[in-house]
């Protein structure tokens, strides 16, 4: 077989063969182009990486204090919302529902079941604006000076701050609407609609359920109210000379207290207590049975009330911004 004659210099080869000095400079490994490409972008080095990254946390403090003064204001319109429609811290500046409530205490004020017609039941912790001449007017005036005094007065407008100004009391519902409520039997005992009723569970040690004497009738819308700490609460006994017999009307309650927040260690709900809660609704005045109504808190509201604060932090986020 005759010899195959080698292809000449720089002639075409097989095919797909390149040229050698072709392939060096366009596609083989070491080539030119790759050593010329790596000294085009050079390894980054360790100062480098630094410069780069405090460049990064420079622009995320700058983007932070432009968005702060939103922030702001969003936190304080959630506040303002919260203490409006659904709940409002109150301070306890008294004892006069002590050992339930203590002084200093925090609670927590459901406003949001009465926009949909839920009433204060009896057992009821409720907060309830001065209808008039229970508290004392005289408030000690204010030596903060304008700056001081204007913050603090934006701070109580959204609720981040108790008022000294607002006429605000605590009580517990005895009597509602059509109640008769009467102390004290042989016994000593407070009766309503001719039933004792057992306090040992709210009332202050040592405190009988009245050291007055008194019957009254509730007229309808309005409640009969008394402190857990008999011997020192000016509640509804003491105001029998005023219109409604020393009633409050329901338009005045604010809201219930559901829970004591703070101090921590005495953070726990407050329930109306079963001797209140269970008794039969007054009869009618023509003798027939009263229709039923739920009696104590309405199932639904705390999940309700918790839903609602979960939902505000995604409504306020920016459209747009991913969850970090």
């Amino acid at each position: 077989m005759a010899d195959r004659p080698a292809p000449e210099p720089g002639g075409g080869g097989a095919v797909g063969d390149v040229p050698a000095g072709r392939r060096s400079r366009r596609g083989a490994p070491g080539g030119a182009d790759s050593a010329g490409s790596g000294a085009d972008r050079p390894p980054r080095g360790r100062a480098e990486r630094r410069r780069s990254a405090r460049k990064a946390a420079r622009r995320r403090r700058r983007s932070l204090l432009r968005e702060f003064p939103l922030i702001i204001v969003v936190a304080l319109l959630v506040a303002l919302v919260l203490k409006t429609f659904l709940i409002q811290v109150f301070v306890i500046p008294s004892g006069s529902m002590e050992q339930t409530i203590q002084v200093g205490d925090r609670v927590l004020v459901d406003k949001l079941t009465p926009w949909f017609g839920s009433e204060p039941q009896r057992g009821d912790v409720v907060v309830f604006k001065d209808p008039g001449g229970w508290l004392e007017s005289d408030h000690k005036p204010s030596d903060d000076g304008p700056v001081l005094g204007a913050a603090k007065d934006v701070l109580t407008f959204v609720g981040l701050l108790p008022s000294d100004s607002e006429q605000d009391l605590i009580k517990r519902v005895i009597g509602v609407g059509g109640d008769t409520v009467e102390c004290c039997d042989a016994q000593g005992r407070l009766s309503v609609n001719g039933t004792p009723v057992d306090e040992s569970s709210y009332l202050a040690p040592g405190n009988p359920p009245s050291q007055r004497p008194f019957k009254v009738k509730v007229p309808q819308g309005r409640l009969w109210v008394m402190g857990d700490h008999r011997d020192v609460s000016a509640d509804s006994r003491f105001h029998m000379g005023n219109p409604g017999q020393g009633t409050i009307p329901l338009s005045g309650v604010v809201g219930r207290a559901f829970a004591i927040a703070w101090p921590l260690d005495r953070f726990h709900q407050l329930d109306a207590p079963g001797s209140l809660s269970s008794l039969a609704r007054a009869p009618r005045e023509d003798g027939t049975a009263p229709e039923s109504v739920a009696v104590g808190p309405v199932p639904m509201e705390p999940p309700l009330v918790m839903g609602v604060l979960g939902i505000l932090p995604i409504a306020v986020r920016r459209p747009g911004r991913p969850p970090k």
